[in-house]
């Protein structure tokens, strides 16, 4: 079920980019080629680029991957690192949890406006930001649960 869920997350982070992808060219092909820029692509561009990173950031790219400062981590014992993992998901998981009702309420708050050219409802423009809270919350806490069991306490190389 997990790895379904992570091809699905995948399937549609590639068809994002794929989709910023083909709006970019026809940007590019409309302003320089024909000399007509279209004002739908450069809005397009910009939601679609907040998609493809707030997604990512919360369902695609997985922690191990993300850009840590890891010279402490590496330099202290097992029930440090078990310390270290406990507090700094409390505080990450934590923050996002409180600040979780007030994102919503004003991403739901933006559902009164609509993005000037295509009148996409600004509530859809920045639900991946929400999506985004509600991994950090659900993350953190795996992090928690895993970091009490012992597991992912060990060294890692990073390249």
């Amino acid at each position: 079920m997990l790895h379904r869920f992570k091809q699905a997350a995948n399937a549609i982070g590639g068809g994002l980019f794929l989709t910023l992808f083909v709006v970019f060219i026809i940007q590019i092909t409309a302003r320089f080629g024909f000399n007509k820029p279209l004002p739908w692509t450069d809005e397009a561009a910009v939601i679609l680029y907040i998609w493809v990173i707030l997604w990512a950031a919360a369902v695609v790219v997985p922690e191990r991957e993300h850009v840590v400062f890891d010279l402490v981590w590496n330099s202290v014992s097992l029930n440090s690192r078990k310390v270290m993992r406990i507090v700094g998901n409390l505080m990450i998981g934590g923050l996002a949890l409180v600040g979780l009702p007030a994102s919503w309420d004003y991403v739901r708050f933006m559902a009164r406006e609509g993005s000037p050219v295509l009148g996409i409802p600004l509530m859809w423009v920045y639900m991946p930001f929400v999506l985004l809270i509600v991994a950090l919350v659900v993350r953190s806490a795996w992090a928690i649960w895993q970091a009490f069991k012992g597991i992912g306490l060990e060294a890692e190389l990073r390249i």
